[in-house]
């Protein structure tokens, strides 16, 4: 009996000493409350919901001690962040569901997507005199882009130790763009301004929209050879979409691939926010900072429409600069709420679908930029 009770015991000791209860701290469990606030606004407000999700639920498994993600499925997951292979997927899908129609129809609009990545370079400046590196910096600066996928490309390339901070920073303010967006807009335009009601676009050809892909990938990848997995892939999904005998490959892309990714790169991000890497200093300043950026890019873009208004006569609405960022669609759904309460006979949704798919090219080449410029300093 005594052996029994003997044995009985050594085997729940074992069992306690080889739990997650053991090394279990406040720290995980403050990340723990983290994920679940996060699943709240996922799945309840349901904010980017399809993102946010997943990231919320990874931020829970990784703050679940002795977890054995150092090996298996959750390994391969990691490694599709790690080696760029989600990313550049997620642009495929992105691409296949992108009409590049509004900004080809206007293409004065790719003024205000660019205008739109000042706020990148705002946060990157505010990075540096915060004391980040070079490659830290500019990878915090991309949140200013709104685009998730190149945010995480980015820091996974330039600062790996900070993508769970980024890549939720991200995510948020993306999926706050309906809250965020509405009173800068509104600050940096009169009311006279909003209720300007631009002209019919005109009709783009079926050969204009297979020659742009093409014509983009070639002339950027060769002057940004750094972003050309992103970008090609990027244009690839929007060739395939546009050349109308592929569309089993454009449904596959938009849809299969798009949501198989999805799951893998946000559960990806989510374990990378173990509570040893995100609960710092660090994390509020980026949070803070990402901030600083996506609300310098809106109102940069809101700044350039008012000067493309004073240069045409009053035919650009100024509201659709703040589309620039590159939340697609999100930013022209919102241009176009904040313009038809000025003016409920106001259609800006396909004006302002111009700057925003000119803001996903214009990250990209963001990105591509500061890589650029952090390969020749080094």
């Amino acid at each position: 009996m005594g052996s029994f009770a003997t044995d009985f015991i050594v085997a729940i000791t074992s069992v306690w000493h080889d739990s997650g209860m053991i090394a279990f701290s406040l720290g995980h469990g403050l990340m723990i409350f983290v994920g679940i606030l996060l699943l709240y606004m996922a799945f309840v407000k349901e904010y980017e919901p399809l993102l946010l999700g997943p990231i919320a639920f990874g931020c829970i498994l990784a703050n679940l001690p002795k977890n054995g993600f150092e090996e298996g499925v959750f390994a391969l997951i990691s490694a599709g962040i790690q080696y760029e292979i989600f990313p550049p997927l997620i642009f495929m899908g992105v691409g296949a569901m992108t009409d590049f129609g509004p900004l080809l129809a206007n293409p004065k609009t790719l003024l205000l997507g660019a205008a739109a990545q000042i706020g990148v370079f705002v946060a990157l400046g505010g990075a540096m005199f915060l004391g980040f590196t070079a490659p830290q910096a500019a990878a915090i600066g991309i949140i200013g882009g709104a685009d998730g996928p190149t945010s995480i490309y980015l820091a996974s390339k330039l600062a790996p130790e900070l993508l769970g901070a980024i890549a939720v920073a991200a995510y948020s303010y993306m999926s706050l763009v309906p809250l965020i967006q509405p009173p800068i807009m509104k600050l940096f335009t009169t009311k006279k301004q909003r209720q300007i009601v631009m002209g019919q676009l005109r009709h783009v050809t079926h050969f204009e929209k297979v020659v742009f892909p093409i014509a983009a990938t070639i002339l950027i990848s060769l002057i940004l050879p750094s972003i050309t997995a992103l970008l090609g892939m990027l244009m690839f999904g929007n060739l395939i979409n546009e050349s109308g005998v592929t569309h089993r490959l454009s449904d596959t892309a938009q849809n299969a691939l798009m949501n198989t990714v999805t799951i893998f790169l946000a559960l990806g991000t989510g374990i990378t926010m173990s509570a040893e890497s995100f609960l710092n200093v660090q994390t509020l300043e980026i949070i803070g900072l990402g901030l600083v950026a996506f609300i310098g890019g809106t109102a940069a873009g809101v700044l350039f429409g008012q000067l493309m208004t004073k240069l045409d006569g009053g035919k650009t609405n100024p509201l659709i600069g703040s589309a620039g960022v590159s939340a697609v669609p999100m930013a022209a759904r919102v241009s176009q709420v904040v313009g038809a309460k000025a003016n409920p006979s106001n259609f800006l949704l396909m004006h302002a679908m111009g700057p925003n798919v000119a803001g996903v090219i214009g990250t990209a080449v963001a990105a591509g930029t500061m890589l650029a410029m952090l390969q020749a300093i080094q």
